[in-house]
């Protein structure tokens, strides 16, 4: 069956950095939208950000300092964290879609992974 899992998360200071990996298994990885989406107490799901081949969507509050790239050899898809703020703070979820050209939604995605706990100190 699918697996998504997540790893990367901490605590880290305002401004500091973070890299989120989420490793894929029983898909054919490079055919599938890989996405990042967080989720902060008591407040709902948000995109942030997602690839498809080389092409990338960004939520506006992490673009340009958010960076989602894929290793296919390795079926990960990584998300590059800098100039972190306290609003940052959140559970962070790796998704993948197969089909659709609809990025910004979590109904647009067939799996999950499980998150990661991303903790922004100020």
């Amino acid at each position: 069956q699918v697996q998504l899992v997540e790893s990367g998360g901490g605590l880290v200071q305002t401004g500091g950095s973070l890299r989120l990996s989420c490793a894929a298994s029983g898909l054919t990885f490079s055919q599938y939208a890989m996405a990042w989406f967080r989720q902060a107490p008591g407040k709902e799901r948000e995109f942030v950000a997602a690839i498809r081949s080389s092409t990338t969507y960004y939520a506006d509050s992490v673009e340009g300092r958010f960076t989602i790239s894929r290793d296919n050899a390795k079926n990960t898809v990584y998300l590059q964290m800098n100039s972190l703020k306290p609003e940052d703070t959140a559970v962070y979820y790796c998704a993948a879609k197969l089909r659709g050209s609809g990025y910004y939604t979590t109904i647009q995605y067939s799996y999950w992974g499980q998150g990661t706990q991303v903790t922004i100190s100020s």
